[in-house]
């Protein structure tokens, strides 16, 4: 399907064509920062149910891509598109440009993200980090937020610590609420930028559990990381980035047993 965006967040079908085969897709994606080229045509997708590990060296651009999909930057040139519809702008005479801040708002519910650091409210309880984005965006009334804020928080195993606020709870159990957070909302595709970058190595499993249950149950998933060993298990197919661009893409087994790129082979030795 080809679309165009209304001022709602919506999606103005214009053509018949067959629906993408992507859930979440960049196309020829560029972002530059003053004179750095930070992203220099980026093209990705994930299919529905699919799980993609992006690796790569710090300053590749990782987290930069990963907040272009999210909505969280505009992209300089290129595309996003969320289940064959273009998003983050709007067609005006003949010309995309920038929607505004309460239709992306909109528009990002469908995309859910967890970051390095939690971003959580510290004068919220964990159930109130989770019910916010229901109150706020979906218009839930605060009861049947809180219901289902504690049936998520619960699927992340927190269900006993839902009265705590973040000062309270591990980096693990702060990760796990900034998850539950996100997923509340339904999302149609979930991005991790590294998520357990910031915790202590003992905490790093109970983050990874949630994060390989929810690919056994379908999520789809883009994982920025540097956990080779999810990489390898969870991960449908590994990318690989440097300077930028992709330069390696391939499942698994090949990724790590056989890599095309004598870049991507020196980064594998680099992080084992």
């Amino acid at each position: 399907m080809t679309g165009r965006i209304l001022d709602e967040g919506t999606i103005e079908e214009l053509s018949t064509t067959p629906a993408s085969e992507y859930v979440i897709e960049a196309r020829d994606v560029w972002k530059r920062y003053g004179s750095n080229d930070v992203l220099q045509g980026v093209s990705l997708g994930v299919h529905r149910g699919d799980v993609k590990a992006i690796l790569g060296p710090s300053g590749s651009g990782k987290s930069t891509f990963l907040r272009c999909l999210g909505l969280l930057e505009p992209i300089d040139r290129g595309e996003v598109h969320l289940e064959g519809a273009r998003v983050g702008v709007r067609e005006s005479r003949g010309r995309f440009v920038p929607l505004p801040e309460r239709v992306l708002a909109k528009q990002r519910t469908d995309i859910g993200m967890v970051f390095q650091r939690f971003n959580l409210f510290p004068h919220r309880t964990a159930l109130g980090n989770v019910t916010i984005g229901l109150t706020e965006v979906r218009g839930m009334s605060e009861a049947d937020a809180r219901s289902t804020a504690g049936v998520m928080l619960e699927r992340v195993g927190l269900d006993k610590r839902a009265d705590f606020y973040p000062s309270e709870l591990s980096g693990g159990q702060q990760q796990r609420v900034a998850i539950a957070r996100a997923l509340v909302m339904h999302p149609k595709v979930m991005l991790f930028d590294e998520p357990t970058s910031a915790l202590d190595p003992e905490l790093v499993g109970e983050v990874l559990t949630v994060m390989e249950e929810l690919a056994r149950e379908g999520m789809t998933m883009i994982v920025v990381t540097h956990e080779i060993g999810f990489a390898k298990d969870v991960a449908g197919r590994v990318v690989m980035m440097d300077e930028g661009r992709i330069i390696e893409d391939a499942p698994p087994d090949e990724f790590f047993g056989n890599p095309r790129e004598e870049r991507t082979r020196r980064f594998l030795e680099a992080v084992r």
